[in-house]
């Protein structure tokens, strides 16, 4: 098993990168496992072609050890907004969201509902407060069939409880976007029924890589709607054939064996050395992260409590300080992502002190700009 030091110690970002909430830089391992098939690819020796055959079970068994859904309720997707597309497209009745959550439920939500006409979006007021266990409940009607949440809020940082909600919502689908979170927190997703996430950020695997994982109930209730000829059940060269049961259901074409080599390899490395002991890494580097904000009077927005929180932490200075704030973030070379009236920083177990020296020194530029 891999200690979490040697962990982090395998990644090789430049110093300033604080932006992984946006996209993670490659671990090794997936590139190494990239240019591995590709070379088997670019040769083509006889029967070395084999290997690419055998990504799909391997990806599938990579993500079945990282949530704890059998391999067989795992589909490849190239991407998060993908996977919510088709678990949204299957789905009769009302569903619960927050308006304000990531797009890649609002849209597939509503595309559906114009679409076919059989899904009936209803919008979950919070107030301009998080998604709670209590809130849900208290808007839930006899019409909902399914709540859809986000395991980490992508503006606020704020880590949704998956499991009081599943607690409240009775006998409903629950549908989690996992994407903010998978790979950085050890969440108990087997309580959620559908669950949809990418590889291209916390788990660093790249673009074009992804899950849907459904539970036996959600493969029961929802109707396979984009289901291609890689999710027929025998030779689809041979007729029309019905989609295969389960998960495997909710797949179009045989997706790209590189892409989930990639996704597995990333996985299997998060798998070998915790999940739980990644989390802890952040949360000290988050804590840390914190502390230096506060030490230079920077505004925090985001939530302070541990069981609150993931990788994300937003500072949100007065409207008339965001521009010296990232001026001073740039001119030291520190990456973040600035929308909506602030500046969201992320980092990862590969944050090393070398970056939180430039931070310090962002913000020692800042502070001496608005008080001079």
């Amino acid at each position: 098993m891999t200690t979490i030091d040697a962990y982090a110690a395998s990644f090789g970002e430049e110093p300033g990168f604080l932006d992984f909430a946006h996209i993670g830089p490659l671990a090794p391992s997936v590139i190494e496992e990239s240019n591995g098939q590709l070379e088997l690819l670019r040769r083509a020796r006889f029967g070395s072609l084999n290997s690419l055959d055998q990504q799909d079970e391997r990806m599938r068994d990579a993500v079945g050890a990282v949530t704890g859904f059998r391999s067989d309720q795992v589909v490849f997707q190239p991407n998060t907004s993908s996977g919510l597309m088709h678990a949204m497209f299957g789905l009769t009745g009302g569903v619960l969201f927050s308006p304000s959550e990531f797009p890649s439920i609002t849209y597939a939500a509503a595309r559906a509902a114009a679409a076919l006409g059989v899904l009936a979006p209803i919008h979950l007021d919070t107030a301009g407060g998080p998604i709670t266990p209590g809130i849900v409940r208290d808007q839930l009607t006899p019409s909902t069939v399914a709540v859809a949440v986000s395991l980490v809020d992508y503006r606020t940082g704020y880590l949704t409880d998956i499991e009081g909600v599943r607690q409240v919502i009775g006998d409903r689908l629950l549908i989690v976007d996992a994407m903010q979170g998978f790979g950085v927190v050890d969440a108990p997703y087997q309580v959620a029924d559908v669950v949809a996430s990418g590889g291209q950020k916390w788990v660093r695997a790249g673009w074009g890589t992804g899950f849907l994982a459904l539970s036996d109930r959600a493969a029961e209730r929802l109707t396979p709607v984009f289901s291609g000829y890689g999710a027929a059940d025998g030779d689809a060269l041979e007729g029309m054939l019905l989609p295969t049961h389960g998960a495997g259901a909710f797949a179009i074409s045989p997706p790209s064996a590189v892409a989930q080599a990639r996704f597995a390899a990333a996985l299997e490395g998060i798998a070998d050395v915790g999940v739980a002991a990644i989390g802890a890494r952040v949360t000290e580097k988050v804590s840390r992260l914190i502390e230096l904000a506060d030490e230079f009077a920077v505004p925090v927005s985001s939530s302070r409590a541990e069981n609150e929180r993931a990788g994300i932490v937003v500072l949100a200075p007065a409207a008339d300080q965001l521009t010296v704030l990232t001026a001073s973030l740039f001119n030291h070379g520190v990456s973040v992502t600035t929308r909506g009236g602030a500046v969201r920083v992320s980092p990862h177990v590969s944050t090393d002190d070398e970056t939180f020296d430039m931070l310090r020194a962002s913000f020692t530029s800042y502070a001496s700009a608005i008080t001079v």
